[in-house]
């Protein structure tokens, strides 16, 4: 069985689907494994401009399984004991950190219940859209651990602010698609059926900017929220603003701006 089903529903556009619908998509280490695999893909893919991660069937992912058979085979063996504990950690954590840095857009299309690492992938994403009856936890302390893993305490203070990150780390509570947009969370609510086609319309959109200036954004956007000053943070968009400009797709982005046309980039 594929554990992540890849797709490319139109030119540019690569969809990976968590396929574990009976767990709600819940992680196991054969599963993130596979994720893995197809960020590496996607990294190194020219064809693929923009990321949309989903789930099957009703669940984006229930985070990590926590009834898995802990000897089923996976893709590496871990050491025994608290060493193996953190090999597993750091594992499941550096989807979050590939997700971050890979240079196209990952959208998020969150079609049901996001908790634990499944909500740090949502976090990691760089657009995060969800159906009408998606939900959300930092459930980590619920099962008996720290509420910061796979990045959450640092993901989601800078998204929806450090107070109500503190409420939402410490309750664990469920909380719904509605307050989630309130919040800051997501950048839209669509009908339940509808969020694969929100993530396709949101990918065109991306799409139509040249490449390089789209990596480049991504980056910057995320560098800045650890530069530590507004000094160097122009000080780094002044550097990528000259790098784009220096290459073919700017000059075409100018050109097809004043003809008033959709641009040809190479």
């Amino acid at each position: 069985m594929t554990l992540v089903e890849r797709e490319t529903p139109e030119a540019g556009v690569v969809l990976l689907r968590l396929n574990r619908p009976e767990r709600l998509n819940a992680l196991t280490p054969s599963l993130v494994g596979e994720l893995h695999d197809h960020l590496d893909d996607a990294k190194t893919d020219q064809g693929c401009r923009v990321v949309i991660l989903t789930g099957a069937g009703r669940g984006f992912c229930a985070g990590a399984d926590l009834k898995s058979d802990p000897d089923a085979p996976g893709p590496f063996a871990p050491h025994p004991g608290v060493i193996g504990t953190f090999e597993m950690a750091e594992f499941y954590s550096d989807v979050v950190l590939k997700i971050r840095n890979l240079r196209k857009p990952v959208i998020a299309a969150v079609n049901g219940p996001a908790t634990g690492g499944g909500l740090a992938f949502v976090l990691a994403s760089d657009v995060r859209i969800a159906a009408q009856s998606a939900r959300f936890a930092v459930s980590f302390i619920k099962a008996g651990f720290s509420a910061g893993d796979m990045g959450t305490s640092w993901l989601l203070p800078r998204l929806v602010g450090a107070a109500r990150a503190h409420e939402l780390l410490l309750t664990a509570r469920l909380f719904g698609a509605s307050e989630a947009e309130r919040i800051g969370l997501l950048a839209r609510v669509v009908p339940d059926g509808e969020i694969v086609s929100a993530a396709l319309d949101k990918a065109r959109e991306i799409l139509a900017n040249n490449p390089f200036g789209v990596a480049l954004t991504k980056e910057v956007m995320w560098a800045n929220l650890e530069i530590g000053s507004l000094f160097a943070g122009i000080d780094l968009e002044n550097r990528t603003q000259t790098m784009t400009t220096a290459t073919e797709d700017s000059g075409e982005a100018r050109r097809a701006f004043v003809e008033h046309r959709q641009p040809r980039f190479r």
